[in-house]
């Protein structure tokens, strides 16, 4: 996984946060459920959606949800 793709999704997770009124995170853990460990509801996965979307133009939610940092960056590399 590219080293760029972790930094892009982390800016992005950090910056729908900030728009909630969270604190960032410092970094992302490969298995970390995006829902349990860092509170993301609908609406914050599919503003992340968006952002990598326009960033990628990888829609990482087609096909079916994903839950992980992990999944993400693997959707973005291929």
């Amino acid at each position: 996984m590219s080293a760029n793709f972790e930094k892009e999704l982390l800016s992005a997770i950090n910056a729908v946060l900030a728009n909630n009124g969270r604190p960032p995170v410092d970094s992302l853990a490969a298995g970390s459920d995006l829902r349990a460990d860092l509170g993301l509801d609908s609406f914050d996965l599919a503003e992340l959606a968006v952002r990598l979307q326009a960033k990628f133009d990888v829609d990482v939610f087609e096909g079916g949800g994903v839950r992980t940092p992990a999944q993400i960056l693997e959707k973005l590399s291929k």
